[in-house]
């Protein structure tokens, strides 16, 4: 059979600030180990029993315009080839998503069993992932639509659940009803019964039954992402729907779209079906799962950075740079990043979003961005700050290029720390070397180059009356931007 990979990468992940911003998500934060959480999603499938998979696909992302490169980036890190990258114009849910994901996968003429995996889950037993998918992939490539259902191990009211229907046969069984987030007493009803378990939004879907059943659902979202999928753009490695339809789409998520209505009031269709998944599963929804599923110590903490603690018992503390010491404290986290520092009681962890609203109503730019900032070329990172000056520190990835600009507002004076830059000034390009410095006249057409085999690194000091990042006029980039 063919298995075709597919990652759900849109979302912002509010919950998870001040680590998590817009701009650079949680599912690119390396929360549960040394790789990011994408990265260790995309990995997953690798070692699939080939007695069940005929071949295994390079993996489709759908994600976000604004971290295309970050996401393609992460894959070359790790090794991964994408089979497509989907780049959804605005954020319409998972229904959507997955549909333009359907198109895809079908637009060279193949049916692939797609399985569907958001990029923010951790799933710590992948052996018992992988048997779990080689369980569902004869059942979808049979036509039925399958999802995993997490096996609960408490009365959580934060997942909505599955009720298990007529057993299928090794493990799997049919889906008797999707019931939603329940209160604590049914919550603990459900985890009694043995008949429930968490529903994850994790799925294995053919890609023609999926669109067979949107037409059959939601024909308007079906027909709205197919004009867009028709009026396509191919950009580098990027695949851009038409924004104007795409906009135009209802926002649904796959479970209300589909699955909900296939097994409404416990009609048993036969179509939709569910395979157990033990394998210490999170989604990583809020800092306290973090520290539910992180190593903890004698004292019940988890710690990540520089950290020291004195008489601090059932925390999680989280450094990024700097030494954070906790003294007589108890049930808390603390996240540090270099622009933001959160403290909050880890049973409220949850209100985070208020954080979140507040800074957002207030137009604060700790929503959006670090104050490390990555581009498709490097990063820069700004390191000081006063009236009418900024001072940044910035890293050109070799072979990495600037667009050729102007600023209206400021001048620049960049000083190589290391490495080699190309420096188009104006009419004229030279080579700045370590130690050298140049300047950068207000209005002056300028672009940045590290033509050599190693990082270059930079201190660029700016001066002006306006210093935001929107005052660029760009005249050629070759990131499309």
């Amino acid at each position: 059979m063919n298995v075709q990979p597919l990652i759900l990468c849109g979302g912002s992940g509010t919950r998870m600030w001040p680590l998590s911003r817009e701009q650079y998500p949680k599912q690119l934060l390396n929360l549960a180990g040394e790789l990011s959480m994408l990265q260790a999603t995309a990995l997953r499938l690798q070692g699939l029993p080939l007695s069940t998979v005929d071949r295994l696909n390079s993996p489709i992302l759908i994600g976000n315009e604004e971290y295309r490169f970050l996401m393609a980036e992460q894959l070359r890190q790790v090794g991964v080839a994408h089979g497509g990258m989907l780049l959804e114009p605005c954020g319409r849910n998972t229904a959507p998503a997955l549909t333009l994901g359907a198109l895809l996968a079908r637009a060279g003429g193949d049916d692939p069993v797609l399985v569907i995996m958001p990029a923010d889950h951790v799933i710590q037993d992948e052996a018992a992932f992988r048997a779990a998918v080689a369980l569902a992939v004869p059942l979808a490539d049979a036509g039925k639509l399958v999802t995993f259902g997490i096996c609960p191990t408490a009365p959580e009211t934060g997942y909505g659940y599955i009720r298990v229907g007529q057993a299928l046969g090794e493990g799997a069984s049919l889906v008797e009803q999707f019931v939603e987030k329940p209160d604590q007493a049914t919550a603990q009803g459900y985890l009694d019964s043995g008949r429930y378990l968490w529903n994850g939004g994790i799925f294995v879907i053919k890609a023609s039954v999926w669109l067979a059943k949107m037409a059959q659902c939601r024909p308007d979202i079906l027909a709205a992402c197919e004009a867009a999928f028709a009026g396509r753009q191919q950009d580098m490695d990027f695949v851009r729907p038409d924004k104007a339809a795409f906009a135009a789409c209802p926002s649904e998520s796959i479970d209300y779209a589909v699955m909900e209505p296939l097994t409404a009031a416990g009609r048993n269709s036969g179509e939709v079906a569910v395979v157990p998944l033990d394998a210490r599963w999170s989604d990583v929804g809020a800092w306290s799962a973090l520290w539910e599923i992180g190593d903890k110590d004698a004292a019940g903490n988890v710690f990540k950075g520089d950290v020291l603690a004195v008489d601090t018992e059932n925390s999680l503390v989280l450094t990024s740079g700097r030494l954070v010491a906790t003294v007589g404290l108890q049930d808390v986290v603390v996240v540090e990043t270099p622009d933001a520092i959160l403290v909050a009681d880890r049973k409220q962890i949850q209100k985070v979003k208020e954080v979140v609203g507040q800074l957002k109503a207030a137009g604060r730019s700790e929503t959006n961005a670090h104050r490390k900032v990555h581009r498709p070329w490097g990063w820069y990172d700004s390191i000081d700050c006063g009236a009418r000056f900024q001072v940044k520190r910035i890293v050109v990835n070799p072979g990495g290029v600037l667009s050729l600009q102007m600023h209206h507002h400021r001048a620049e004076h960049w000083i190589v720390v290391s490495g080699t830059a190309r420096v188009t000034r104006g009419e004229e390009t030279f080579l700045v070397s370590e130690n050298e410095s140049t300047y950068i006249p207000l209005g002056t057409t300028h672009r940045l180059e590290n033509p050599g085999k190693l990082p270059l690194e930079m201190i660029e000091v700016q001066s002006g009356s306006y210093l935001g990042e929107d005052d660029i006029v760009r005249f050629e980039d070759r990131y499309g931007r």
